[in-house]
């Protein structure tokens, strides 16, 4: 049997920050931002809330749609580039704040693709027999790591958290096929010194076209075609690159997710946030095929073919 979802959970923070606000504080303007990312508006944490707190409601969200106790979490895995601390990690956090005395608990670095990094780790202990349910949690507070002086990567970046208990599900379902890797070499396009630097240029050619090469090659590992394909979730980075990745697979735009207008990049946390949203909005149906495809700083990129459902 295949390891898949089980249950769902994200975190949105409350406070909303328009592109009108931040015409206020730097040189852009709402039309700019829209029309070059598809950004509107983005969530932005409060300064007493850090990344482990949005991860643990989160988390405890997907725990309750499983129908899961903290005790019979094995193991938990946090996606995110933006810890706490540098040690312990947000996992470890996580492990205290639920109570979940049986799980070990690590973090995973591979900035915007690095919920597909920890789904995949996680897929490998499920069927295996190692663990039977992980906890895997996309979160950033990417707020605290941005130049809010910059606008060319100020106006991008949100916070939030996005959180699935993974475990065997039936047959059929679950991951059918995924796909990792990295570029060292274009690690310096996108980095974090004291803030995010970037060169949007030579990341968002990547990005292009990395997302459809992946798209495909985890199609061709499951001996499926396009026509399979019932929906996209993309990294939501930028509307163009998104739009990119669509088109490669042939949709049409109803079957991809778009929340990039609402919460912006929120870097780990962006596919689980997005798979949520169109989860209970009814968009996503049992036995759907789902692409989950995304890129980010290393740079790294990820993809995973999933059969929704339990």
């Amino acid at each position: 049997m295949n390891a898949g979802i089980i249950g769902i959970g994200r975190y949105l923070p409350e406070r909303i920050v328009t592109n009108k606000e931040l015409e206020q504080q730097m040189d852009t303007s709402d039309e700019w931002i829209r029309t070059r990312t598809g950004i509107e508006e983005r969530r932005i944490a409060s300064d007493d809330m850090d990344t482990s707190d949005m991860g643990y409601i989160a988390a405890k969200r997907a725990l309750d749609d499983a129908g899961i106790s903290h005790e019979q979490i094995d193991l938990i895995l946090v996606a995110t580039v933006t810890p706490d601390r540098a040690f312990p990690s947000v996992a470890c956090m996580l492990q205290e704040k639920l109570g979940a005395v049986r799980a070990a608990a690590l973090d995973v670095s591979a900035a915007c693709a690095g919920f597909m990094y920890a789904m995949v780790t996680a897929k490998q202990f499920i069927e295996t027999d190692t663990y039977k349910y992980v906890l895997v949690v996309g979160v950033e507070k990417l707020s605290k790591i941005v130049d809010w002086t910059d606008r060319n990567t100020a106006v991008l970046f949100g916070d939030g958290a996005g959180a699935v208990v993974m475990g065997k599900v039936s047959e059929g379902r679950g991951i059918v096929s995924f796909e990792l890797g990295a570029d060292g070499t274009g690690g310096k396009y996108l980095y974090h010194d004291d803030y995010v630097v970037m060169n949007g240029r030579e990341v968002f050619k990547f990005a292009v076209r990395q997302m459809g090469e992946s798209c495909i090659r985890v199609l061709e590992k499951a001996g499926l075609t396009k026509a399979d394909v019932d929906f996209l979730i993309p990294h939501q980075a930028n509307i163009r690159i998104m739009e990119a990745a669509r088109e490669r697979l042939e949709l049409p735009v109803e079957r991809m997710s778009i929340t990039v207008n609402k919460y912006g990049n929120t870097s780990a946390a962006s596919i689980p946030i997005s798979l949520v949203e169109e989860v209970e909005a009814g968009r996503i149906q049992d036995d759907d095929l789902i692409i989950m495809v995304g890129f980010g700083g290393g740079l790294t990129w990820g993809a995973i073919a999933l059969r929704w459902g339990k």
